[in-house]
């Protein structure tokens, strides 16, 4: 399949559906502390998403069982909402996505659980940014690949690791399209960005190595050394002069 190219009003009902998300992301910030279960996070989103008249687009996507992807320290997505209890200086992966009117949202952050190290806040600070310099790169004209290499130049310039195993990825009408979107990469190459593309933009990156493996469950990704994970994702689309965050950070 190639890629697709949204009207306006497509990307009003994607930004609809990820502004469930983000309402959902706003509760799981609200709630998190030392001592919840990461069964309770995924309850408490597929509410809000519920609530505001959407659908889980995870739970039952490829067999997957929740709403809510978990990510617990040293995995880096994927995990399954169980009885796990989160404790004092853990970091926590928050992935979902909400579908409504038929179209799809997308969007991820990275949680500290009350005080954390040091190592762990820089961790999620150089993913969040890598994320933002990734999307400051969308703009008509240039090509994909010059947003990896963003993501990954910013990385790896602050002595991390970009996952290479898990990419980003089109949304629109699904909740996986063209094209992938990797988080390293020569720039210049790939598909040209152009207006009406929509892309969920989402860097993974480890202290350790890049490396990860997939647990027994054929879900949960961990990184293969034990190091720290931290996931951000944006869904954007572009626009005629430049880029429109969709799942723009609710106030």
């Amino acid at each position: 399949m190639g890629i697709n190219y949204r009207s306006a009003e497509e990307i009003e009902k994607i930004r609809a559906a990820n502004h469930i998300v983000m309402s959902a992301h706003k509760r799981l910030k609200e709630i998190l502390r030392p001592g919840v279960t990461t069964a309770y996070l995924d309850k408490e989103a597929e509410t809000v998403i519920r609530d505001l008249g959407g659908r889980p687009s995870f739970k039952g996507y490829r067999g997957f069982p929740a709403t809510l992807c978990v990510a617990v320290n040293d995995q880096v997505v994927h995990g399954i909402p169980d009885d796990t209890t989160v404790v004092e200086g853990d970091i926590i992966g928050l992935d979902l996505g909400a579908e409504i009117y038929g179209y799809y949202g997308d969007a991820a952050q990275t949680l500290p659980v009350g005080e954390v190290s040091e190592s762990a806040k820089e961790l999620m600070d150089v993913t969040e940014r890598a994320l933002m310099a990734g999307i400051e790169t969308i703009t008509p004209g240039r090509r994909l690949s010059d947003v990896s290499h963003a993501i990954q130049t910013l990385v790896e310039d602050a002595g991390y690791y970009v996952v290479t195993a898990f990419v980003g990825h089109g949304i629109g009408t699904s909740p996986h399209e063209e094209p992938q979107v990797p988080n390293y990469g020569r720039p210049g190459r790939g598909p040209m960005l152009r207006k009406g593309m929509v892309l969920a933009i989402e860097p993974m990156v480890n202290i350790g190595t890049s490396e990860v493996r997939v647990l027994d469950d054929k879900w949960t990704v961990k990184t293969v050394d034990g190091s720290l994970s931290a996931h951000f994702e944006h869904s954007v689309a572009i626009t005629e002069n430049g880029r429109d965050i969709l799942s723009a950070q609710l106030s």
